[in-house]
């Protein structure tokens, strides 16, 4: 982890089904800031879901997509913002993120998102068979670049979002400075 990084902003990262929007929404509703999930802004902008961005136009253009609703997002003052878990995987995303906010990643391990998307039908890199597999692919392929870019990480710990709050916040209040 790098050194902490002053900001009125808190970018959370990590994978699919960490908890970035159900801790998200707590965090922003705790520190008295708005709560912005990049996902739900895309969704909002192109007037159709993720799934149907991504069947529809591809992942490349989802990519872009999300690009440059970080890029606008990410300019506000004093925000909480979840980003898609994939949106790490653009080095000017991890850019934006490093250089814009305090980046909080959120982790959790497969077993866990097994779990808690066990009837998630909606997300489209998990589409499909083998979810396991797909799983661990991903964090193969990602863990590393949240680790990278995150100020400061938070691990699950197969509890409640009402157990999990507290200790964020926790964290954040030894080390986030709120500039």
């Amino acid at each position: 982890m790098g050194a902490m990084n002053p900001s009125p902003n808190l970018f959370l990262v990590g994978p699919t089904g960490a908890g970035k929007t159900s801790i998200g929404q707590r965090l922003a509703a705790h520190y008295g800031l708005p709560f912005v999930d990049l996902d739900v802004e895309i969704e909002a902008r192109c007037g159709t879901t993720i799934a149907e961005l991504f069947a529809a136009e591809g992942e490349a253009a989802f990519r872009a997509r999300e690009f440059a609703q970080l890029g606008e997002a990410s300019l506000r003052q004093g925000i909480v913002l979840a980003t898609g878990a994939g949106a790490v995987l653009d080095p000017a995303n991890r850019e934006v993120l490093m250089s814009r906010g305090t980046v909080l990643m959120l982790g959790v391990d497969v077993d866990e998102q097994l779990d808690r998307l066990q009837h998630d039908t909606a997300r489209p890199m998990i589409a499909g068979g083998d979810r396991r597999g797909r799983l661990e692919s991903l964090a193969e392929h990602r863990n590393h670049l949240y680790e990278e870019i995150a100020d400061l990480i938070f691990r699950g710990r197969r509890e409640s979002v009402d157990e999990a709050v507290p200790r964020a916040i926790a964290l954040l209040d030894r080390h986030w400075k709120r500039a």
